[in-house]
């Protein structure tokens, strides 16, 4: 049974890993952390994907789906284009929640996330990306706060841009490729028809998950999504 009905309220939990590297890397890191010294009330959710038609349906744009979920839960009227990606806003009872869709492709996702952060003057505690992962099954999903990218071009986008990988992640399990399958291909392909249904579940208790993060912090999502697994008959299985 998804999880519905989200009221709850309590503080964040942020742990910092900054990224040894290249001195413009630096630059960044430095510029994002003296624009966070300015208090700011929003947070930003993330969804990474890929622009265009032929991308929608595809294994890789499940962040895109996730943020379009939010959006419906939170009664977002509409995106623009902003920060080169497709932007809305909504006010909770939280503060100000921050929606993007990188329309940068996903190997440039990262321009469109710095552009948001440093706008908004957000610490990266305030900073949530969503994306796929292959080493995670589908029907699963890991929060996590920083940490590598583990070859996710998105994620390492976002990374360099910033200067910190201490950002919070959503991954969204999408199982891995058969032998006969590149990854690149399996990633770029639609989910199979038998699949479907359970990637929509997962789309959709991810964007509740996405609220908890907002409204209670990170420490408290990982605890009540982290072990959950999502099956055909539409239970959540403890893990």
């Amino acid at each position: 049974m998804l999880i519905s009905g989200l009221n709850w309220l309590t503080g964040l939990v942020f742990e910092h890993s900054a990224l040894p590297g290249r001195s413009r890397v630096d630059k960044r890191s430095q510029s994002i952390r003296r624009c966070s010294i300015v208090a700011s009330d929003a947070w930003l959710v993330v969804g990474l994907g890929n622009p265009g038609s032929e991308y929608m349906e595809t294994r890789h744009n499940i962040g895109f789906w996730v943020i379009d979920r939010v959006a419906q839960l939170t009664n977002v009227v509409g995106f623009q284009r902003r920060f080169e990606g497709e932007f809305a806003t909504v006010r909770t009872d939280r503060g100000l929640l921050l929606l993007l869709k990188p329309l940068t492709f996903m190997n440039r996702s990262g321009v469109a996330v710095a552009a948001a952060v440093r706008w908004y003057k957000l610490s990266l505690d305030r900073t949530l990306v969503v994306h796929d992962d292959m080493d995670l099954p589908l029907g699963t999903l890991r929060f996590r706060q920083g940490g590598s990218a583990a070859g996710h071009h998105g994620v390492e986008s976002v990374t360099r841009e910033l200067g910190s990988n201490g950002f919070g992640r959503l991954r969204i399990g999408i199982g891995r490729p058969t032998r006969r399958e590149e990854g690149r291909d399996f990633v770029l392909s639609p989910f199979h028809p038998e699949e479907r249904p359970l990637a929509e579940r997962i789309a959709a208790l991810a964007a509740e998950a996405v609220l908890v993060w907002h409204r209670e912090g990170m420490t408290v999502a990982m605890n009540r999504f982290n072990g959950l697994r999502l099956s055909l008959d539409e239970s959540a299985l403890p893990r």
